[in-house]
């Protein structure tokens, strides 16, 4: 319970927001943004003592109504969410300075988010979180953000498992990612599991884009995060990988929910400029398995590829082009 969200909407059907104009959220480093901007002398944000609250009374198992925050405190609200609702378009607006997500339906189904132009560079200013969905389709959208362009989720650690509704069946298309955290990323709220994602005809380029493809998750999140396909992708320049699968997020192995990813493919996928193809970190217990990557050119690779705890990746015609002038690594077909 916290301020609304700008546009809300709470068990509707067949619900709009469509139209050619902007959306401006107001939000600067002189109001929202501040909550979450660490000072010069290091004096954690302001909202860092409501963050620790809430998590408490989710791990507590204190009931959601109770759970009360908005005035006198600095948790900052999504500027749209629909919220348990059915048949929702969004369509051809511009959506600007965000106070922190954009875009976030949430135990929703049958949405369509198509033409939007998000821009938007605050702290945490995803664009678009499908959170506990199915049915969703995102495309021809332009993602220039903060934080992670497209970030699918399904709860967070005993909330996810307590609710239990996973984020299945969506479609990301010819859309474009620019700045952000990564172009789609999985996680890392995905306790209540996440499946059937198709990422397609998608371009992705920015100096301050850090990945493509992420999954994120921990051994308090857990989640089972599987059949995700990517193909059509051109990459121009990513500063960090690829594709990341990082399970030492945030408390990393601390945890008794081993995460799950499983079942992934990416196939005609080039890149021109990041430091590796794979960042995979794992640990003992987790699953990591089945990543196939077939029929891929990725270049201007600076750095050796980083993969721990890993089961079977499998690269079917695959050429890796290092930035320097050494032998390039090309396979037909097998095994890393």
């Amino acid at each position: 319970m916290n301020f609304s969200p700008f546009i809300y909407a709470f068990e509707q059907e067949n619900i709009a927001v469509t139209g050619e104009g902007t959306l401006d959220g107001g939000a600067s480093m002189e109001n929202w943004w501040a909550w979450a901007k660490k000072t010069p002398d290091k004096v954690p944000p302001r909202a860092t003592p409501d963050i620790r609250a809430l998590n408490d009374q989710a791990d507590r198992g204190v009931p959601v109504a109770e759970r009360v925050f908005g005035a006198g405190h600095f948790l900052r609200p999504a500027f749209f969410q629909p919220y348990l609702c059915k048949n929702i378009l969004v369509e051809g607006v511009t959506i600007v300075r965000s106070p922190m997500w954009e875009i976030t339906p949430v135990l929703s189904s049958n949405i369509t988010v198509r033409g939007l132009k998000i821009g938007t560079h605050g702290p945490n200013n995803d664009g678009c979180n499908p959170d506990s969905c199915r049915d969703v389709l995102i495309e021809n959208c332009i993602f220039d953000t903060g934080d992670d362009c497209i970030a699918i989720k399904s709860g967070r650690n005993d909330d996810g498992r307590r609710v239990g509704v996973p984020s299945e069946n969506i479609i990301v298309r010819q859309c474009t990612m620019k700045d952000g955290h990564g172009g789609v990323v999985l996680g890392s709220e995905v306790s209540g599991d996440c499946r059937n994602i198709f990422v397609e005809n998608c371009t992705m380029d920015s100096p301050n884009l850090e990945r493509a493809l992420r999954f994120k998750s921990n051994a308090r999140r857990g989640g089972v995060v599987e059949n995700i396909f990517m193909r059509n992708v051109t990459v121009g320049q990513v500063t960090e990988a690829i594709l990341t699968i990082d399970f030492l997020y945030e408390e990393g192995a601390k945890g008794a929910h081993q995460p799950t990813v499983r079942h992934i493919v990416m196939e005609n996928i080039t890149s021109k400029n990041s430091p590796r193809v794979f960042y995979v970190a794992g640990f003992k217990g987790a699953i990591i398995d089945d990543i196939t990557i077939r029929n891929c050119t990725f270049a201007g690779i600076t750095s050796s590829e980083f993969i721990q705890h890993a089961g079977k990746i499998t690269l079917e015609n695959v050429t890796i082009l290092p930035a320097k002038k050494t032998a390039s690594l090309s396979t037909r077909e097998g095994p890393l």
